[in-house]
């Protein structure tokens, strides 16, 4: 195998890692390259509204630049996990796109919100660049219009994908189904990650401002992921732990 690329496509700054860091670990310790593309990463200069609340609601003040303290997040992630390349593609996230409350990011995506088409071209443009064998990108579960938008995007790609299930939102509802938007005909793949839990739980933990909000707290973090990897195994019919991808039939070689 000549090609040991891998792309990892997260909306936000810290989908990736919540949601299939294992795995990129699994690949790391194989030889792979991994490349980690974050999609909504702008920092916008005096938010207001929705888009401030969205950030004192973490507890941080409003003067603080939010997005840029989030990618320095990202950057320790990458480094706990070694992330060979980390890149974030400044598009505003949205709350600073239109999206007034909590229940509009989850309600669908907006007809005015036309974001998916500077996603697709900025994602195009790096896997171009960098090649990758694989692409790993999420399902929206939970249905937020990030997640959603993102799907729409790598969709253009048509390169061999894995799509993982996002956390926390599976957390919470396990056995949901992803929104309509993923091709059909997917089959579940799962990868066994239990030598590298704790790495991904140490990377999870880099992301501090949002840890309170997505969990109860930093000490939260490593029993929720740990406990839902024992239950994605056991889902799968294996011992230890996991996490799963959907995957078309065929399409993708095991790489671990």
């Amino acid at each position: 195998m000549t090609n040991r690329t891998a792309l990892f496509i997260s909306p936000h700054l810290d989908d990736v890692a919540f949601s299939c860091a294992g795995t990129l670990a699994v690949l790391k310790a194989a030889g792979w390259k991994t490349v980690l593309a974050t999609v909504f990463t702008q920092s916008v200069a005096h938010p207001e509204g929705f888009a401030l609340a969205c950030q004192t609601d973490k507890g941080l003040e409003p003067d603080v630049d939010y997005m840029a303290l989030r990618r320095e997040e990202d950057a320790g992630f990458g480094r706990v996990v070694g992330v060979d390349g980390i890149h974030w593609l400044d598009l505003p996230e949205a709350p600073h796109r239109g999206y007034d409350s909590a229940g509009a990011l989850f309600s669908g995506v907006s007809p005015a919100d036309g974001i998916w088409t500077e996603v697709a071209a900025r994602i195009g443009a790096l896997a171009d660049a960098v090649n990758p064998r694989l692409v790993f990108a999420c399902q929206a579960l939970g249905g937020h219009v990030d997640h959603r938008q993102t799907v729409r995007a790598v969709l253009e790609l048509k390169r061999p994908t894995l799509w993982y299930r996002d956390l926390p939102y599976a957390i919470r509802a396990p056995e949901e189904a992803p929104p309509v938007g993923l091709p059909g005909g997917l089959m579940p793949l799962a990868v066994p990650i239990t030598g590298h839990l704790d790495v991904k739980i140490a990377g999870a933990c880099r992301y501090t401002s949002q840890l309170a909000f997505q969990f109860g707290g930093v000490e939260r973090v490593g029993p929720a992921l740990t406990d839902f990897a024992a239950g994605e195994a056991a889902r799968a019919g294996m011992t230890g732990y996991a996490e799963r991808f959907l995957v078309k039939p065929g399409g993708v070689a095991r790489p671990w």
